[in-house]
């Protein structure tokens, strides 16, 4: 069998999960169902160890697509997770996931190989592993073949929420796809169940990267030349890939499906019954969950009396609830939503409006990753800020100095090796000292240990964009 490399695309901003899931931190990258992110479970279902069968065609580290807000996060989840990228390609804008998969592509025979492409979401839930990993074998042997697999999702259900495939008769465990259809209304998705020859559309894939590419410049060359000259113009930063910014902003917008797959003849899908979900509300996650006697599923400090069938996820408080049901109630530091779980679809309303509005909420949690660690913002008023600062092992910020704010930081544990126009010093815990405006500082954590400290702001202006940058160990501007 050839080589495979699985291409995870690990984009997308997940708004129908607010307030849980932001566009700078996406459900992919939270640990919905478990102890691990959900993109850190689809890099966990390739290791060898999950089954003797991927050691047999898993052959190749993966291939990370992201977008460019996200690095940081994929770096260290990567790395939480003990796991290698063959490469991190970051997309400056998002173009969908035509132009991600030739990106992916390109870069897969830029050594002159030819692999098969495994082509995943980074945000999919898949309870079967075997089932799964039976399915992938099946495809590699059309993909082996010149053909575009497909996986297509055995339908538990008349789904609303899913575009579908019509497959032809099967064969061996796979069928030609007749035709890929829209989300349907409630009458046309029973009567696809009923039918036994539609499934759901997964968005996996795989096929040869040639194929790939081949098939675009027949029915999408303005994607692939676009792609292509963006790939060209890449640079390597750090552990990261960037393509050329304003060849790939040029690029049209498309999905495999639009740009590919509802034209080509090379169309094969191949059946999946995993216990697979895209978790795409929280109706889905409290379905995907396990229920306790009462039909709840309890995530966090929850206390309930007489109350059924909701979903109680607590990020912050104690969340306490009496006689109700069907509800979904979610708390974090900064938000809290409550939903009848049949509308919380409706969520994306909400979002849209924080949107309009401008508010942190729809894009930003209280608390914020950084690659040298988190800051948690904990007090705010009209001109002063108060947050919480954690820097990990031998990190370091940047070297930088403000325009409009003071700064005075308290020690809580750990040991600060800090840099204030110039001069060094040691804290410990319990010390403090005080940054003047416009004066350049650095803030180093030298120990073994996580960096503690308290940071106590204070001007007219509190944005994160009064920052200058001279010196980083992250390339950022």
């Amino acid at each position: 069998m050839q080589k495979i490399i699985p291409i995870v695309m690990a984009g997308g901003s997940g708004t129908r999960l607010w307030p849980l899931s932001r566009k700078l931190f996406p459900k992919q990258f939270l640990p919905l169902m478990g102890e691990a992110t959900m993109f850190q479970e689809t890099l966990n279902r390739l290791r060898p160890e999950s089954s003797e069968t991927v050691s047999n065609f898993i052959t190749a580290e993966p291939i990370i697509v992201c977008n460019e807000e996200h690095r940081f996060i994929v770096a260290e989840q990567l790395r939480l997770a003990e796991q290698q990228a063959k490469s991190i390609i970051l997309e400056p804008v998002g173009r969908n996931t035509a132009p991600a998969v030739a990106l992916a592509a390109l870069d897969a025979i830029n050594g002159g190989e030819d692999p098969l492409l495994l082509v995943l979401a980074a945000d999919h839930v898949i309870k079967d592993l075997p089932a799964f990993h039976a399915a992938i074998t099946s495809a590699a042997v059309l993909a082996e073949q010149g053909q575009l697999a497909t996986f297509g999702i055995v339908p538990r259900s008349p789904e609303v929420g899913y575009g579908y495939i019509k497959a032809g008769e099967m064969f061996n465990g796979s069928a030609k796809v007749e035709k890929f259809v829209e989300k349907p209304d409630l009458d046309t998705a029973k009567s696809y169940l009923a039918s036994g020859n539609y499934f759901w559309n997964s968005g996996m894939f795989m096929f040869k990267a040639s194929v790939y590419l081949s098939e675009l410049k027949k029915y999408q060359a303005q994607i692939l030349s676009a792609v292509t000259l963006s790939y060209k113009g890449k640079t390597e930063d750090l552990d990261f890939t960037r393509i050329d910014e304003l060849e790939f902003k040029a690029c049209p917008d498309d999905s495999i499906d639009y740009a590919i797959m509802e034209k080509t003849d090379l169309a094969m899908v191949v059946p999946l019954d995993a216990g697979w979900s895209d978790v795409g509300s929280w109706s889905s996650l409290w379905e995907e969950s396990s229920q306790d006697e009462m039909g709840n599923v309890n995530r966090g400090d929850v206390i309930s009396h007489d109350s059924h069938n909701n979903l109680f996820f607590s990020d912050n408080k104690l969340i306490a609830a009496v006689g109700v049901d069907d509800l979904v109630i979610v708390d974090t530091p900064d938000a809290v939503m409550v939903s009848p779980k049949a509308r919380v679809q409706e969520v994306k309303q909400i979002v849209q409006v924080l949107q309009k509005e401008r508010r942190s909420e729809a894009i930003v949690h209280r608390e914020v990753s950084r690659p040298w660690g988190s800051y948690d913002s904990v007090d705010k008023g009209e001109r002063f800020q108060v947050k919480r600062i954690t820097v990990k092992p031998k990190a370091k910020l940047s070297l930088q100095m403000h325009h409009h704010r003071a700064e005075h930081w308290i020690i809580v544990s750990g040991t600060a090796l800090v840099t204030i126009g110039g001069e060094t010093s040691l804290l410990c815990e319990n010390q403090s000292v005080y940054i003047p405006i416009g004066v350049t500082h650095r803030l180093e954590n030298p120990g073994v240990l996580s960096l503690e400290m308290i940071e106590v702001q204070s001007g007219s202006y509190l944005g994160e964009d009064d920052i200058v940058r001279f010196e980083d160990n992250y390339g950022r501007k």
